[in-house]
C-alpha cells in the first residue's frame, strides 16, 4: 500500500516535470507528463493500485470549474451576429467526430464508447475523467485525446505560417483578459478561493442530487458556467492549483496502464491516427465553408474550428494577430457542449445497443437441448 506522503511526493515530482515541459513547449505537459510517469511506474511494478479516490474527486471538481469558466457573456456578445453559422459549425464538428468514431468502433478492438470519447473534439481532461466515471477504457481515451492534442498543437502554427496570419499580435497578458477562457486568470481578493471552494462543493452535491452522470465533474462545470455568464470572473483554478489538478487526472489514468495495454494501443496507432487526421481535414473543410459564409479570413475560421488543443490554438491566434475573441468563443463553446453532451450521447448509444441485443435475442431461436 502506498502511503499518503509517497502519493504527495509523486504529485510534486510530476508537477516539477510539467513545469519543465512548459519550457520545452510540450502540449498539455501536466496531463501528458504525469500520464507517462504513471504508466512507467505501473508497468515497471514500482507502484501498485490506483490513485487515491479522495484526491481524485477534488481534482475532478476543479477541472469542472475550469471548463465551466471558459465562456463569458462579453465573448458571446462579440460573436452574436454570426451565432447561427458558428453554432452550426460547432455541431457539425461534433457530428463528424461521432461519425468517424463509429467507423473506428467497427474494429473489434475498440468499443463505440471509447472511440466516441477518444475523438471528442475538446476538453481532454474532462473527457478522460468522464471515461473513468463511465467505466470506459480511459487509457485508450487518453491515448487518442493526447495524440489529437499533440497533432493540433504542432500543425496549427504550421498551417497559419503557410497560409499567413495577421500582423498585430496580442500580448499574452491581453489574451488572458480578452479571451473567454479562465486559464490565464489569477484569482484576486480573499473571497475568490472561498467562491471556488463553494462552487466545487455545491456543484458536486447538486450534481449528485440531480443524478447527473459524472456529477462531481458536471455539477461544478454547470455552476461555474452560470457564475461566469453572470459576470463573475477570476475564481477559476489557476497557476499551481490548476496544474496539480491536471497532474492528478493524468496520474490516475497512467497508473492503470499495463504491458498488455501498451501493446494493444501500439497496434491501434495506425487506425486512431488515420481517424484523427480525417477529423482535422474535415474540420478544415468546415473552416473554409464558414469563412466563405460569414466573410472572415480562413485563418480565423481554421483556428476557431480546429478540433481541440485550445491552449495551443489560442496561443497561435494571439501570436498571429487573428481574431482572438472569435477563436476563443467558438473553441470554448464547443468544449462546453462536448463535455455536457458526451454523457448523454453515451447513454443513448448504450440504450440503442441494449435494444439491438434484446431484438436479436427475441428473433434467434432458443438452443435445443439434446435428448438424454
Amino acid at each position: 500500500m502506498v502511503h499518503a506522503s509517497a502519493w504527495a511526493g509523486l504529485v510534486v515530482g510530476c508537477y516539477a516535470l510539467a513545469e519543465q515541459g512548459e519550457r520545452w513547449g510540450v502540449p498539455a505537459p501536466q496531463l501528458v507528463g504525469s500520464l507517462v510517469v504513471g504508466a512507467v511506474l505501473a508497468v515497471g511494478g514500482v507502484v501498485h493500485g490506483v490513485f487515491p479516490h479522495r484526491a481524485w474527486l477534488p481534482a475532478q471538481a476543479l477541472v469542472g470549474v475550469l471548463m465551466g469558466s471558459y465562456l463569458s457573456s462579453a465573448a458571446l456578445a462579440s460573436v452574436a451576429p454570426t451565432a447561427l453559422p458558428l453554432s452550426a459549425a460547432t455541431l457539425l464538428t461534433i457530428a463528424i467526430c461521432v461519425g468517424i468514431a463509429a467507423l473506428l468502433a467497427r474494429s473489434p478492438r475498440v468499443s463505440l464508447a471509447a472511440a466516441t470519447l477518444g475523438l471528442a473534439p475538446g476538453g481532454s481532461a474532462a473527457i478522460i475523467s468522464l471515461a473513468t466515471d463511465q467505466g470506459t477504457d480511459s487509457r485508450l481515451v487518453a491515448f487518442s485525446q493526447y495524440l489529437r492534442v499533440g497533432l493540433v498543437a504542432l500543425s496549427a502554427p504550421l498551417v497559419v505560417a503557410v497560409i499567413g496570419g495577421g500582423g498585430n499580435g496580442i500580448p499574452a497578458a491581453e489574451l488572458g483578459r480578452r479571451s473567454a477562457g479562465g486559464l490565464g486568470r489569477i484569482a484576486s481578493g480573499p473571497w475568490m478561493p472561498v467562491l471556488l471552494a463553494a462552487i466545487c462543493v455545491v456543484g458536486a452535491v447538486a450534481g449528485r442530487r440531480l443524478r447527473l452522470p459524472s456529477a462531481v465533474l458536471l455539477g461544478p462545470l454547470l455552476l461555474a458556467m452560470a457564475v461566469t455568464l453572470a459576470g463573475v470572473h477570476g475564481f477559476a483554478p489557476a497557476g499551481a492549483l490548476r496544474d496539480v489538478a491536471l497532474v492528478v487526472i493524468g496520474l490516475e489514468v497512467g497508473l492503470r496502464f499495463t504491458r498488455a495495454t501498451i501493446g494493444h494501443l501500439g497496434r491501434l496507432l495506425p487506425e486512431v491516427l488515420a481517424c484523427i487526421c480525417a477529423v482535422c481535414v474535415l474540420c478544415a473543410g468546415i473552416a473554409w465553408a464558414l469563412g466563405r459564409l460569414i466573410g472572415i479570413p480562413f485563418v480565423d475560421a481554421y483556428l476557431a474550428t480546429t478540433p481541440g488543443g485550445i491552449n495551443a490554438v489560442l496561443a497561435t491566434a494571439a501570436s498571429t494577430g487573428t481574431d482572438v475573441p472569435l477563436v476563443s468563443t467558438v473553441q470554448s463553446l464547443r468544449l462546453v457542449v462536448v463535455v455536457l453532451a458526451v454523457p448523454l450521447l453515451l447513454r443513448w448509444l448504450a440504450h440503442r445497443q441494449s435494444m439491438r441485443e434484446s431484438r436479436r435475442a427475441a428473433v434467434e431461436p432458443a438452443p435445443v437441448e439434446d435428448a438424454a
